[in-house]
């Protein structure tokens, strides 16, 4: 049976069906045994990789196969040419190293999350033998009895077999904003789930009332589990930098296998050995690959995901956080995202005014109205730790919350004024009546919505004064709420009067009449403060903020515009339009849209495909189950860790330890900082090993005798390349960030511009260092190629500076990253430890030089600082 024949089933049949007891639930044993057969209540996880499983993963990137070929082929020729496997071993510990640092990370974040989790352990209360207990909710099993009070998540999928004044909210599961109020009789026919009103779901929480009822499916049987088996079948999507590093080795592949044949060629020409020149060959296509690539942009990613957490942000997956940088549409919630998700009063009707509270004080006069407030009020407070809180329906705990600020508690009116009687709020009358014992008689408190409350009001209360109702009064009164609703507050009357005795019976008619009105309260979730600054943020780095809410049109409107997210020009868009329009007109209508209101789950996904279609890199927020397909969708999916459910923070690849939109900002700054020092790694690796290419090429082409050893080649590969775009990994941000337009994330890195500054700057240092063979020629070729060495790595110290500054000068904030500066004196010191040490110059066959020649090695290695700054001089002013 599934659980749309339980809603439309009574509760006796529900009862054999189950073969349960709703009076005493099952028995001790008989639990055991359901147990036993139908598992515990919890989703099965997607299974975590194995270490080996997560290991092997590392070596999917078309770059990680370049290098695995390029040490088997080092390593062949090594063992031909009997110099050994030093070269192939180097580059299997770099690949080893960056496989290591990927599964590490990984399993940190699973462990960062399994605590999150842990935070909270759930119980249940239940009926067991006919007594009441707590067990944890994994315990559960189908015929359980459950007992619901408010504040309490529902633990499975439950027919409720009682439910007084039970309200629920179902949002995580139906995106519904609103709790749904809950009811006890059969329903007829086929309904969806959100209007199941006979039945509660897990994952959903009690706001208001009390019930029990049946459990009709625990685990993966019930509605969230059928959703989380779903998420798990959806296939992962390669990030935009881990297409672009693919593209990249793709590339260099193709370079590389270029190289060997033309080289291989010219030397055939020239009529020498055909063993020896294809061994050259392989080995000049095996330098082409920079071997630190894929480590330096791991560690990169590394350390940006460990300022995240600082940031309160959890990445799970680690190349996530370079994809932040290119997102340039981003899809938050508002409840909870972009507002506190905590009704809050913040406006009052009081004798003919309505008063801001935001610019203005409590007023006195507001005493009555709020006192009235308070005591037709189920909400409860309680003191943990010195701190009050609030457990309720949140516009009642809103409520409480005024007072607490104005001083009235709760519990110590009701010792004032004791409670002697109730009727409680239903959606018919739409108000909710208390009587109190006061001084001798008794007053009734009512609130409730406006209409429903001024019907049964004849007096009002002005300046403490009880006086007759006029017309006029009703009409001002309706004009005024017309005004706060119209800021997208929710609204609520508050009246009472004094009675003397209780009537015989107490009903709605012989108690809400002859009312005074007191005034209105208006209240909203308001906007978190942070999130304005956050919007305005995005703008200026061309990011354009979008609200997807289930809410009410004019309350998402409302807060959009005080948050700066909707403009004069764009548009709102509601579910029901959402609905009728084909895809195809959405995908011309996004671009324009800032808002979506009244939105199911559902549709999150169209939106996002939507923008996908149009070539935009989307990050999606969310914390409900439904959410999750289009957490997994986006390119970058942000779940929520305080409010989000297990399985929305399983499909995304972030998690928000603070559930703030400004955080996801501040998440998409880092990624921008991510990708720009990758790219520096990057373009100063490649421009570095077309430099050597270089040398070696033209060596090669007009017949001299090579320039660099293959010993020279490895130790700049692994020292002079490697250590300083390590350090490049931890370089700030540019001051101007977030000034400018999102890169292009569908793009390679291989851009027009990049090239020609790649190849430029290669040219450069290959120039440079073909300049040192020339002059050390003369006096031999030992002579010749030591200095060739030397202007090859010091030229390289000397031009990070160029590559790591941009556009701007490299004399501001020369020297605002540490590490660079130790990584480039390591470098210098083991440069001239290699050239000085007997030892080490006999093994990299250094030759001694004199003054003269290591004037020329300074001032060549020194040349590419002044050339790139002219080059950046001469840019900016073309800019102008």
């Amino acid at each position: 049976m599934t659980t749309t024949d339980f809603c439309n089933c009574s509760v006796a049949e529900v009862e054999t069906q189950l073969r349960t007891d709703a009076a005493s639930g099952l028995t001790d044993d008989e639990a055991v045994k359901r147990l036993g057969k139908d598992g515990y209540n919890e989703f099965e996880r997607k299974k975590h990789k194995s270490l080996l499983v997560k290991f092997l993963d590392q070596y999917k990137s078309f770059m990680i196969l370049v290098l695995l070929a390029a040490a088997v082929i080092s390593g062949v020729v090594g063992y031909i040419e009997g110099k050994g496997f030093t070269d192939a071993i180097i580059i299997l510990v770099i690949v080893v190293l960056n496989a290591v640092i990927g599964v590490a990370q990984e399993a940190k974040a699973e462990k960062s999350l399994e605590a999150l989790e842990k935070l909270s352990s759930p119980r249940s209360t239940v009926l067991r033998n006919g007594q009441v207990r707590e067990i944890d909710a994994r315990e559960l099993v189908a015929g359980d009895v459950v007992l619901l009070e408010t504040g309490d998540s529902v633990p499975a999928d439950i027919r409720l077999t009682e439910a007084v004044n039970l309200k629920i909210q179902e949002a995580a599961l139906t995106g519904e904003s609103v709790p749904g109020e809950k009811f006890t009789k059969p329903i007829a026919g086929e309904v969806s789930l959100g209007d199941r009103d006979n039945m509660a779901y897990a994952s959903t929480s009690v706001t208001y009332g009390r019930g029990r009822g049946i459990v009709t499916a625990t685990g993966m049987r019930s509605e969230v589990g059928k959703i989380a088996s779903m998420i798990q079948s959806v296939p992962d999507v390669k990030t935009p930098m881990q297409q672009r590093l693919d593209k990249l080795g793709q590339i260099l592949a193709i370079a590389a296998l270029a190289i060997s044949s033309l080289i291989f060629i010219i030397g055939i020409l020239y009529g020498r050995d055909l063993l020896g020149m294809f061994m050259i060959a392989v080995s000049l296509a095996a330098a082409a690959i920079p071997e630190g690539l894929p480590a330096v942009s791991t560690i990169v990613l590394a350390v940006g995901v460990q300022r995240l957490v600082k940031r309160n942000a959890i990445v799970r997956k680690l190349p996530s956080v370079e994809t932040l940088g290119s997102v340039r549409i981003i899809c938050s919630d508002k409840t909870g995202t972009l507002t506190q998700n905590c009704m809050t009063v913040v406006g009052l009707y009081v004798d003919e005014t309505i008063i801001d509270l935001a610019a203005a004080p409590l007023p006195e006069n507001s005493a009555g109205l709020l006192q009235a407030a308070i005591l037709a009020n189920d909400a409860t407070l309680s003191r943990e730790n010195d701190t009050w809180k609030t457990v309720g329906d949140p516009t009642e705990t809103a409520i409480l919350d005024l007072g607490m600020k104005a001083g009235l508690l709760k519990d110590a009116l009701e010792r004032d004024m004791p409670r002697v009687a109730e009727i409680p709020f239903d959606s018919e009358r739409k108000m909710m009546t208390t009587v109190h014992q006061h001084n001798g008689a008794l007053q009734v408190c009512v609130k409730g919505g406006l209409d429903e409350l001024l019907a049964g009001c004849r007096y009002i209360l002005e300046d403490g004064q009880v006086r007759d109702l006029t017309n006029r009064d009703r009409e001002k009164i309706a004009a005024a709420n017309l005004r706060m609703a119209g800021k997208a507050l929710r609204v609520l009357a508050v009246g009472r009067k004094e009675i003397a005795a209780l009537p015989g019976a107490i009903t709605p008619a012989t108690l809400e009449h002859d009312l005074v009105f007191l005034g209105m309260i208006g209240m909203i979730d308001p906007p978190r403060e942070e999130v304005r600054v956050a919007v305005d943020k995005c703008r200026s780095a061309g990011i354009k903020p979008v609200m997807i809410t289930g809410d009410h049109a004019i309350t998402a409107v409302t807060i959009a515009e005080s948050l700066g997210i909707k403009g004069e020009d764009d548009h709102v868009l509601t579910g029901v339009e959402l609905e009728k329009m084909p895809d195809e007109v959405l995908r011309e209508r996004v671009e324009t849209v800032a808002v979506y209101a009244r939105v199911s789950p559902e549709h999150k996904v169209r939106i996002v495909k939507a923008f996908q279609t149009n070539g935009e890199v989307v990050a999606m927020t969310g914390d409900g189950v439904n959410d999750a397909p289009a957490l997994k969708l986006a390119d970058i999916g942000v779940a929520m860790g305080v409010v989000g459910t297990d399985v929305s923070k399983e499909a995304a690849d972030i998690v928000l330890t603070d559930d703030n939109f400004a955080t996801i900002v501040s998440a998409v700054e880092e990624g921008r900082r991510i990708y720009d020092n990758i790219v520096k790694a990057i373009l100063f690796l490649l421009s570095t090993n077309i430099g050597e290419l270089l040398v070696l090429f033209i060596a090669v082409l007009f017949n001299w005798e090579s320039p660099l050893l293959p010993i020279h080649i490895l130790w700049i590969n692994l020292v002079s390349d490697s250590l300083p775009a390590l350090a490049l990994s931890v370089d700030p941000a540019d001051a101007g960030i977030m000034n400018r337009p999102p890169f292009h994330a569908r793009k390679g890195i291989m851009t027009r511009s990049f090239t020609i500054r790649m190849l430029l700057q290669g040219a450069l240092i290959g120039g440079l260092s073909l300049s040192a063979y020339g002059v050390g020629l003369p006096a031999g070729v030992e002579i010749a190629r030591t200095m060739t060495f030397a202007v090859l790595a010091f030229s390289q110290v000397v031009f990070i500076f160029g590559v790591r500054s941009g556009s701007r000068s490299a004399f501001r904030g020369m020297f605002n990253n540490i590490y660079l500066i130790g990584a480039l004196l390591v470098v210098l010191a083991l440069m001239f430890i290699v050239l000085e040490i007997p030892v080490l110059k006999t093994v990299f066959h250094i030759a001694d030089l004199s003054a003269q020649q290591w004037l020329w090695v300074t001032l060549l290695s020194l040349v590419p600082l002044p050339v790139t700054e002219l080059a950046k001089i001469v840019i900016r002013c073309c800019k102008r």
